[in-house]
């Protein structure tokens, strides 16, 4: 039979063994978690694709727009005219769009309203049709063009000939089926407008310059 001094060794022996087991597990244990734990991490792609835009309107001409991307969309940003905003407010217009007041959800509350804008001559909004996803060409002039006899200004989008007006609003009888979206945003006191953020306040400013 074994000694005291030999129970003494196998003992200890086992007792380093079940802690080195133990280690084991521990460290395999901690490999597994840390993959998953960095997965639900956004990585700096990501955050970078959801972060608001800002554009300095005064750099942008009457007349003028300028594209940019948030959250790998396209949105433009039109400055607009006193004859483009005179003929937004037309009867003739109006009679011709299939939702004139906006009434389907396509815009935040703060511009809910017949210019959809926080400010009368400027005009945010996603460059993607309502259709099927197409990018609507601007098509700012006036009178007969090869889509519209009557052409008052706007957007035209060449994939099916859906048409939308300087702020945004689909045309009747067009495969559309509903108003350019109008994307969350705000303007600071210095004439920039932040793209990916809401107003704080709802404001009807849509027409005041």
């Amino acid at each position: 039979m074994p000694d005291s001094r030999t129970r003494q060794e196998h003992g200890a022996r086992r007792r380093f063994l079940s802690t080195a087991l133990a280690m084991t597990g521990a460290t395999g244990a901690v490999a597994v978690v840390i993959p998953f734990v960095r997965s639900w991490q956004p990585s700096a792609r990501a955050q970078a694709a959801g972060a608001p835009v800002e554009v300095e309107v005064d750099s942008i001409a009457p007349g003028q727009q300028v594209l940019v991307t948030w959250r790998r969309q396209p949105v433009w940003v039109l400055r607009r005219t006193p004859a483009m905003l005179q003929r937004l407010r037309s009867s003739e217009l109006e009679a011709r769009l299939r939702d004139p007041d906006s009434e389907k959800d396509q815009q935040p509350d703060y511009t809910d309203n017949p210019l959809r804008s926080i400010r009368a001559d400027i005009l945010v909004v996603v460059a993607i049709c309502t259709h099927l996803g197409c990018i609507p060409k601007f098509h700012p002039e006036t009178g007969k063009t090869q889509f519209d006899p009557q052409w008052l200004g706007g957007y035209f989008c060449p994939c099916h000939g859906s048409k939308f007006d300087f702020a945004g609003r689909v045309y009747k009888d067009v495969p559309a089926p509903l108003n350019l979206v109008i994307p969350p945003y705000r303007f600071t006191q210095r004439d920039t407008v932040i793209i990916g953020e809401n107003q704080r306040h709802k404001r009807n400013a849509g027409y005041n310059a």
